[in-house]
């Protein structure tokens, strides 16, 4: 590594401060060597300066705590705690997380020396500055497309869906449909590099990862459409399409740095409230609804307070605001008589079917554009938002950044069960280190640090792995300290072509090779500070397996399976408040006006708390290896897809915010009685799949097959509205992603549903 070397013999030889040198090296080390950031070398060369001013504060806090063994203890509970929860922030913050726990551990160390703490913090800014130099670069590698991009393109995928939707023959070609789910797929997580996903707390990160999700949404609902009735669609229903495609190639514009896409956003507006008038039976003289909000954003504030309005909350910025109509009230619907009875009363069910899809499209697009706006723009976006859909955009960075760590505040979240764990092990090391003296007790933290692991399983084959690394490495020390003795020249000629092996073999050849040739390399590092006899290796080796010990230990008694455990509880969960959601929205929808205060907030924000929670299990779950179990044992279920159950979440969400605007039209007796006993049996499927994901014993049972198509999804009850057709469409989209979590080796590979981290 240049930069390491280099602060290092500039400091030692050059100015002869062995102190800066220390610290110079160990800090590129740090942030070059253990932490794991994403990106091009750029992207990591701009994360490392603004890391900067948190390293300082790091030494400084290390070294004034390194007074006394028990405030070195307590600080690194507290520093370890607080670095391993920023992984919180996302991929970036959790990277470099590693990194700078060594920078607060390496001063917290005997001798108590505030004194030093200039020559520390001057080696700290030189070996960070060197490394961004070297980064920047050396490693200039080109960067894959922005998430934004991704975007970009999803929404010039959608503007040709809709475009060919509103001309003959009305259907997408299987070539359309191809290119839809690569779009689809480009914006799932799994395929999106770590630097690219918007995975931060801020408005830019949530409105991006809105865009995405509702993009996806916007896709599957296109090529989901139903065909047209007869020969010729509605003029209403090819205007909502053709606005539908101009919008999405304005929103395209918009996410390459393009104007707002306002003007595309207020014809999409009035398009759609002359078919929801058409289709509601209400004169549109009177009323145009207003589009329904979009899904949920992928972290809105999971408990009640400071959560803003609850979904389905208006302001003037509603797109019915905007068009320049008036709504109606609650329960408008009924103005005209029973269902049935006004405007749109010859309508046939097939045509309801297909402007309650119609409308489900125009409701996604215009989210996207605002969505988009956000990311773009911030807070100083010129499209109106409803606080229910995006709350975020008008909340101060530091309310948004408690509303993650709130969220994530708990002991069934992985990001919290990860950062306990390290914490503790740590401050057990730190404590062994000061009451026994444990000589270069760093070492020691070190090992504990790179060799910690979220399951048991992992942890104890890493360190079997590392120990041998370290006793061979610690042999080949011996050797060399012995035949070389005091000659410092030696050492100094060969640290850094020994650190060009180290820091390019041992990462590719496992963590075996890493450790024992980091021993060497720091024996070659501590015998130019000061003379050394081979008993050096022998401490490295004691070091490296009280630190394994240490780590090991806490491993098995802290969360042993990783996010194995937690993802199943997680899913199941979820699926337990989708069902109290879908039975609530079913009777609200069945009850009509009088029906408007099933669904409650706090129910509503219980979910989305679940899907977050899910969501961040799932996202550890793919970065663990498969479990080490005897032979025989059932490890997982083999054929569960659980992205299908974050997928079922989303649905849930999108759907019951959508059914629960106003107007509330009443639905017949008939109508009310279907909506009402469908919800419940979707729901009491949802509850099956729960006990089957975490039944309570420790023995997850099998999810149990389904078909998606329940006994009255095809009934038409006489004069049935567009609202109950609706309901029907969601409760079976909810089916299908209830099919796809116990058929996952035989669903289907369509990426287009809407999912928020994949």
């Amino acid at each position: 590594m240049p930069a390491a070397a280099a602060g290092f013999y500039f400091f030692r030889y050059g100015l002869g401060l062995p102190v800066a040198a220390t610290y110079s090296l160990f800090t590129a080390i740090a942030l070059g060597g253990l932490s794991r950031i994403p990106g091009t070398g750029r992207q990591r060369s701009a994360l490392i300066l603004r890391l900067l001013p948190v390293c300082w504060v790091l030494v400084t806090v290390g070294t004034y705590l390194s007074v006394r063994t028990w405030s070195a203890v307590t600080g690194m509970l507290v520093t370890g705690f607080a670095l391993a929860f920023s992984a919180v922030g996302g991929p970036r913050p959790a990277g470099a997380a590693p990194g700078l726990q060594l920078l607060y551990i390496l001063p917290s160390f005997p001798p108590y020396d505030p004194g030093s703490l200039a020559e520390r913090l001057i080696g700290t800014t030189t070996g960070a500055v060197l490394l961004v130099a070297t980064e920047a670069l050396l490693f200039p590698e080109p960067a894959p497309p922005t998430y934004r991009e991704r975007a970009a393109r999803g929404a010039l995928t959608a503007e040709r869906c809709a475009a060919l939707l509103t001309g003959p023959p009305h259907a997408l070609t299987a070539m359309d449909i191809q290119a839809e789910r690569e779009a689809s797929q480009a914006l799932r997580d799994r395929n999106v590099p770590e630097a690219e996903r918007p995975a931060g707390p801020g408005v830019r990160d949530r409105a991006l990862t809105h865009t995405g999700l509702v993009i996806r949404t916007l896709l599957s609902r296109l090529v989901q459409l139903p065909a047209t009735p007869g020969e010729e669609p509605d003029p209403e229903v090819t205007a909502v399409l053709d606005a539908v495609a101009r919008l999405a190639a304005a929103t395209a514009a918009c996410l390459r740095a393009g104007p707002p896409p306002t003007a595309e956003y207020a014809d999409l507006v009035a398009a759609r409230g002359r078919l929801s008038d058409r289709s509601a039976g209400t004169p549109p003289a009177r009323s145009s609804a207003g589009p329904p909000p979009a899904p949920a954003s992928a972290d809105r504030p999971p408990e009640g307070r400071n959560a803003g309005p609850p979904p389905g909350a208006r302001n003037a910025g509603h797109p019915s605001a905007a068009a320049g109509v008036a709504r109606p009230p609650a329960g408008a619907g009924t103005a005209h008589g029973p269902a049935g009875s006004g405007p749109g009363a010859g309508l046939t069910p097939a045509v309801l079917r297909r402007h309650a899809a119609v409308l489900e499209i125009a409701d996604a697009a215009l989210a996207m554009a605002t969505a988009a706006d956000l990311a773009v723009r911030g807070r100083r976006s010129s499209m109106e938002t409803a606080p229910g859909r995006f709350w975020y955009a008008t909340v101060p960075a530091p309310v948004l950044w408690w509303h993650r760590l709130r969220g994530h505040a708990g002991r069934r979240s992985v990001f919290f069960q990860n950062a306990v764990r390290i914490a503790l092990a740590l401050t057990a090391v730190r404590l062994v280190a000061g009451v026994d003296t444990l000589p270069h007790g760093f070492w020691a933290m070190l090992a504990t640090l790179s060799l910690v692991r979220t399951t048991v399983d992992q942890t104890w084959s890493t360190i079997r792995v590392a120990l041998a690394g370290t006793l061979a490495g610690a042999l080949v020390t011996a050797g060399v300290l012995i035949a070389v003795g005091s000659d410092t020249v030696v050492y100094a000629v060969t640290l850094p072509l020994w650190m060009l092996v180290a820091f390019t073999v041992g990462p590719v050849r496992g963590v075996g090779w890493a450790q024992g040739m980091f021993t060497v390399l720091v024996a070659l590092v501590f015998a130019q500070l000061a003379p050394s006899t081979w008993r050096l290796a022998e401490v490295r080796v004691l070091d490296v397996l009280i630190g394994s010990a240490i780590g090991a230990v806490f491993g098995v008694l802290a969360w042993p399976r990783g996010a194995h455990d937690e993802l199943r509880h997680a899913a199941a969960e979820l699926m337990r408040r989708a069902a109290e959601i879908v039975v609530a929205t079913s009777a609200s929808v069945a009850g009509g006006a009088a029906g408007s205060g099933q669904v409650t907030g706090s129910g509503q924000r219980s979910l989305q708390h679940a899907v977050i929670l899910a969501e961040s299990a799932y996202a550890q779950y793919q970065s663990e290896p498969p479990r080490l179990v005897p032979r025989g044992q059932k490890v997982d279920l083999p054929d569960l897809d659980w992205q299908a159950t974050l997928i079922t979440g989303h649905h849930t969400l999108w759907g019951s915010a959508r059914l629960l605007e106003p107007p509330r039209t009443e639905l017949s007796p008939e109508s009310a009685e279907s909506a009402g006993v469908l919800g419940e049996r979707v729901a009491g499927r949802m509850l099956l799949v729960s006990a089957a994901l975490d039944p309570g014993d420790g023995t997850p049972a099998s999810v149990p097959m389904m078909d998606p198509v329940l006994a009255g999804f095809a009934a038409e009850p006489p004069g049935a509205p567009r609202r109950y057709y609706a309901t029907v469409s969601w409760l079976a989209s909810l089916m299908t992603d209830l099919t796809r979590i116990a058929h996952s080796s035989r669903a289907s590979a369509h990426g287009g549903t809407a999912v928020g981290r994949t």
